[in-house]
């Protein structure tokens, strides 16, 4: 299978020039992309029934495999920031419309297993499809591709690779994701893309179009609005190259699952449980090193604890917590106030303030599926709409789903942790 499109010489990048694109922003149905059942191995092109999805996403991957240039776009887990992963132009215009440190490594997607051994690794051959995936990583995979789970595979010594995918280190990151338009984009451009999320770098990250529009808007010529995400967070990134191996960074399919449907090569899988990392170290996947998801106010995190106390007194705690920071965030100068809960915290739980504080209340959840589907946007709402002095979150269990969304919400209230 080719391309769409022919290749051309890439042009160099004049970074004085990423504020002057005009974004535009165009709308593609995923539910008129149509793979057929083994394309995620074989690499068959998409039917799509639908001519402006169509004629979109080829302006897309033309952008993406001609232009040299980068492309935000959906996909299950949240909008991605896609450019060549063969391409340093590219790369780098995505390291620099999210203003992003140059050695946070990043993920490349694929659309096939079969596109992986061609543009990856210089391998035509059709035999023996999964030759170049170590077998540790083969059942998970054919249960999980299309999906939210990442793998960590060694970089040959032929990889056309860009240099700044991989921060200099001996692995490569990649999945291939099950939204429809962002397989479809990878398919139709014949290129692996290298997505991280399509956030101004630190920011919570884009479940929606008109969230990359707010941070990147002027940065990057295209969105393609695909609707709202479908997981909420990103995938997970796994390790199996190491003995034992590793969950690096938990995400969209859990570390329960990992252990469930790898079988014994998986049994022994260590979760990476490190918050931060020495500021020379490299490391080996996105989000282990840098302030991420975090909003223009402070956030502040209650973690539940097993106490043998009860639920009225540990409320009363939480409101006296609420209340100190409050008198004395920003002076006393605080005028509005976002609460998200889940299970435990009423959604009054707040209204004991002042008349001239504002509350903003809203629930994540009760199902851990909603609060990982929810947790980006309402923190962008409360955030950017709103624009609270400061978010109080209701934390949950670290268990299935909540693994990552703790792993979220610790990164987004940094030190402002309270156990209750």
């Amino acid at each position: 299978m080719g391309s769409y499109f022919s290749s051309t010489i890439r042009p160099s990048i004049n970074f004085r020039n990423m504020s002057l694109y005009n974004t535009r922003i165009l709308k593609v149905d995923p539910s008129s992309i149509h793979f057929p059942p083994r394309s995620h191995i074989d690499g068959s092109l998409p039917v799509i029934s639908d001519p402006e999805t169509e004629r979109n996403l080829l302006e897309a991957a033309r952008i993406i495999s001609v232009g040299g240039d980068v492309v935000a776009f959906p996909t299950e887990t949240v909008y991605g920031l896609g450019g060549s992963s063969l391409n340093n132009d590219s790369v780098l215009k995505i390291y620099k419309a999210k203003n992003r440190p140059s050695d946070n490594p990043l993920i490349s997607h694929v659309s096939s297993i079969r596109q992986l051994n061609r543009k990856i690794y210089n391998d035509e051959c059709e035999e023996n499809v999964l030759r170049h995936i170590p077998a540790i990583y083969h059942i998970l995979i054919d249960k999980s591709w299309p999906g939210p789970l990442t793998i960590l595979l060694p970089v040959s010594d032929s990889s056309p690779l860009s240099k700044f995918i991989t921060a200099g280190q001996p692995t490569f990151a990649v999945r291939i994701p099950a939204n429809p338009v962002a397989r479809a984009l990878i398919a139709l451009s014949d290129t692996p893309i290298a997505a991280p999320s399509a956030n101004a770098s630190t920011r919570p990250s884009p479940t929606l179009a008109e969230h990359v529009y707010h941070d990147l808007e002027g940065k990057i010529p295209l969105i393609l609005d695909g609707g709202a995400c479908s997981v909420g967070v990103e995938s997970t990134v796994i390790d199996g190259l190491v003995n034992p191996p590793m969950l690096l960074r938990p995400g969209g399919f859990t570390y329960e699952q990992v252990l469930s449907v790898g079988g014994p090569e998986w049994s022994q899988c260590k979760v990476e449980s490190r918050k931060v990392v020495a500021a020379g170290e490299t490391v080996r996947t996105p989000g282990m090193k840098y302030k991420h998801y975090s909003p223009k106010a402070l956030t502040v995190l209650f973690v539940p604890e097993h106490s043998d106390v009860s639920m009225e007194q540990r409320l009363l705690k939480v409101k006296n917590n609420m209340k100190n920071h409050v008198e004395h965030y920003a002076n006393g100068k605080v005028k509005k106030v976002g609460l998200l809960t889940s299970n435990r915290f009423p959604i009054n739980l707040i209204e004991f303030m002042q008349d001239d504080i504002k509350v903003i209340a809203a629930s994540l959840g009760t199902c851990k599926k909603d609060i990982q589907c929810n947790l980006f946007a309402l923190l962008r709402k409360l955030d950017e709409q709103d624009e609270v002095d400061i978010i109080f979150v209701e934390g949950i269990e670290e268990w299935e789903e909540g693994l990552a969304i703790m792993n979220r919400l610790h990164k987004a209230a940094g030190d402002h942790i309270i156990p209750f």
